[in-house]
């Protein structure tokens, strides 16, 4: 019994660092580059950022080798800011834009760059280990439409609702 319980554990943890079927990470990552400010322009629905506005995450390195992650947005219900403070780690080599991340205690969630600006790195594309989860991020609160058009006909095109995305506001 405790053995197939173990195994299920096991099995839920590892589906929640997975990567959606037929996407991979990118390669050639430097996170050096990616540290910084990055703001929300899309993404799919979640309870955990359900009515926030204004989202943006900020990166910076940890002591232990992993990565600081700072969430913020304006949660417009209260009418108030809210903050979270994670850490994530390299699930493969620090080379490819697959981590894990985690906001929770033990608990570990996929964060997957799956489309990025190499020369710039002014935009990505990320999602979790599901199409359930998906953002387009940039390093300024707005991004030309054209290239917004672009990569969200590009996340159609890998499976996700594009029809369901939130275009989050900064202003």
């Amino acid at each position: 019994m405790k053995k197939n319980l173990f195994i299920l554990f096991s099995v839920i943890l590892c589906g929640c660092v997975g990567i959606p079927e037929g996407i991979s990470p990118v390669t050639n990552f430097d996170i050096n580059r990616y540290l910084g400010t990055w703001y929300e322009i899309v993404r799919l629905d979640h309870s955990f950022e359900r009515g926030m506005e204004k989202v943006s995450a900020q990166y910076s390195l940890r002591d232990d080798g992993g990565v600081r992650v700072i969430n913020r947005g304006f949660d417009t219900k209260p009418g108030k800011w809210k903050q979270i403070e994670g850490k994530a780690y390299f699930v493969e080599e620090p080379t490819v834009g697959r981590l894990k991340v985690s906001f929770w205690g033990p608990f570990y969630g996929a964060y997957n760059v799956i489309d990025l600006d190499y020369e710039h790195y002014s935009y990505a594309m990320v999602c979790g280990p599901s199409t359930s989860y998906f953002w387009i991020l940039s390093r300024t609160p707005e991004m030309p439409a054209s290239l917004k058009a672009d990569l969200i006909q590009k996340a159609e095109k890998w499976s996700f609702n594009t029809n369901d995305l939130i275009h989050v506001t900064h202003h």
